[in-house]
This record gives C-alpha cells, structure tokens and sequence, in this order.
C-alpha cells in the first residue's frame, strides 16, 4: 500500500501497522461511546494484533493523520459477490477524531479504500451503519452510498452463536 499526502493539506494515509492497535482499539471504542454501543464493545487491543496483522491478517487498516497525530481510521476486509462474480470490500468502522471533522478525512479514506480494491478488480464497497446515526447515513449518501432497500444485516453472536455452530448438521453426530 501506498503512503498519500494530499497536496492542498496535512492529512497522510497510511496502512495500519501492528503498533498502531493501541490507538486502533481506542478509536473503536470512541466510535462505540459516539453511536451509544461503547458497552458492547469486548474486543482487546491484543484481539486486534492477533487478527489483524500477521501471515493471514482478517482485516486491514487505513490510519489517517495530520500533522503526525492520529486523525482517523478506516477498518475493512475484502468480500466477494457471488451474483456478480466479482470482489469488493467491506467497511467494517470509519472513525475520525471529533477535532478533525470537516476535513474529508471520512471521505478521503474510503476513496482509498475503494481505489484499492478497484485495483484489486473489485467492483463494489459495502457497509452498514448503525440505524440511529443519522449523521453517517446523510455522509454516505452525500458520498453517494446508497442505502439499500432491499437487504437486511441479520447477525447471530455469543452463546448463541457457539451453540448454533457446535449443533449436529441433519442429525450427524461428532
């Protein structure tokens, strides 16, 4: 990946980097007490090194930053669409800090985001936002990500979860 400084400002995006979980994990949990959902965040700063860089990494971060501070981040993984046979990538948090909003630091980054993938052949960019935040649904269809009408994010998480996976399939036995 490449480093970016944008011409007219300060703002440089960089890959994400395994000494960068600390601040990683702490923008997260900004995000979280932003959108109201900070208690539901379990996951650890070591969560992230371990999953997240490494010889199989599961996701991929973008850090972007003014003037050497931390300004934002854009945390994400890539997808594939069996319909259009093709892949894409999925924006699983875009966070900026508060003092550097207005900056199209958001913006900035999932055009990145999205350039990486375009030149990976990826053909799409999904997320989803929380259902209350209307601030980051007027972002994103300003940017023009469309709300689609026609999906639903369904999730099964904890307990359930290990109990749905553990279950014997048609009866088999383990």
């Amino acid at each position: 990946m490449r480093q970016d400084r944008d011409q007219t400002s300060d703002v440089l995006i960089r890959p994400g980097r395994i000494d960068d979980a600390e601040t990683i994990h702490a923008a997260l949990l900004k995000l979280g007490t932003h959108i109201g959902a900070h208690q539901e965040i379990t996951s650890t700063s070591d969560d992230l090194r371990r999953y997240g860089f490494g010889e199989r990494p599961a996701f991929s971060t973008l850090i972007a930053e003014v003037g050497g501070a931390f300004a934002g981040l854009c945390l994400h993984f890539p997808i594939f669409s069996t319909w259009m046979g093709r892949p894409g990538v999925y924006v699983q948090d875009l966070y900026v800090e508060h003092r550097f909003r207005g900056r199209k630091i958001g913006e900035r980054l999932l055009r990145r985001v999205a350039a990486e993938c375009r030149k990976e052949g990826g053909v799409y960019l999904r997320l989803s936002v929380d259902t209350d935040n209307e601030g980051a649904k007027a972002f994103y269809e300003r940017l023009g990500i469309a709300w689609s009408s026609y999906e639903q994010t369904q999730k099964i998480v904890g307990e359930a979860f290990f109990a749905f996976a553990d279950a014997p399939v048609n009866g088999e036995q383990e």
